[in-house]
């Protein structure tokens, strides 16, 4: 939430906006002022007008930010590198209320990929949610789909919601637990 590190930032152009954690679009209009309350993984959550919304990165020119470098490899990476990359990318996707990855939070079950014929690369990604009912579960899916569909050679991003089994506390990595005083 708000506090008094969050950085100040207006709105310089109308932006598109996810309302967190009702996960319902919106647009902010150019003019507003907010605070950045945490940018992680290339996105942004902001508080305004007592709201928390999501920015993404390609729309952090909105409020001031650069956006962010296309992701590279080299044309012979192995299905090593890029599975790698795979992992890399998922711990940029952040939940917008909490500032752990989804990886470390537990909520990726498994990441698979595999090669096609024309020399591209599928993944096909089974994630939960930390509660079933949480409204930003698509937002979080096409987060986790258009970073990992960012990855040269990725030609496709296959990824399920799914509720089997539960996600639980036991789940998250020691220093997500740590953090959240949850050990």
């Amino acid at each position: 939430m708000y506090s008094r590190s969050s950085e100040p930032v207006q709105f310089e152009r109308d932006c598109a906006a996810v309302l967190v954690p009702q996960g319902e679009l919106v647009t902010l209009p150019a003019g507003s002022h907010g605070y950045i309350t945490q940018a992680l993984g290339g996105s942004y959550t902001v508080f305004v007008e007592g709201n928390l919304f999501r920015i993404a990165g390609k729309d952090g020119d909105a409020i001031g930010k650069e956006p962010t470098e296309p992701l590279t490899l080299p044309d012979d990476a192995s299905d090593e590198e890029v599975e790698a990359l795979v992992w890399n990318q998922l711990r940029t996707c952040f939940d917008p209320e909490i500032p752990f990855n989804i990886v470390d939070l537990g909520l990726v079950y498994e990441a698979n990929l595999s090669k096609r014929d024309d020399g591209q690369r599928e993944v096909e990604v089974k994630m939960t949610l930390t509660a079933p009912g949480c409204g930003m579960g698509e937002i979080l899916v096409d987060d986790v789909r258009s970073k990992l569909e960012m990855i040269p050679t990725i030609a496709d991003a296959d990824v399920e919601l799914v509720f089997d089994p539960p996600w639980g506390r036991h789940m998250m990595s020691e220093a997500a637990k740590l953090e959240t005083g949850m050990l």
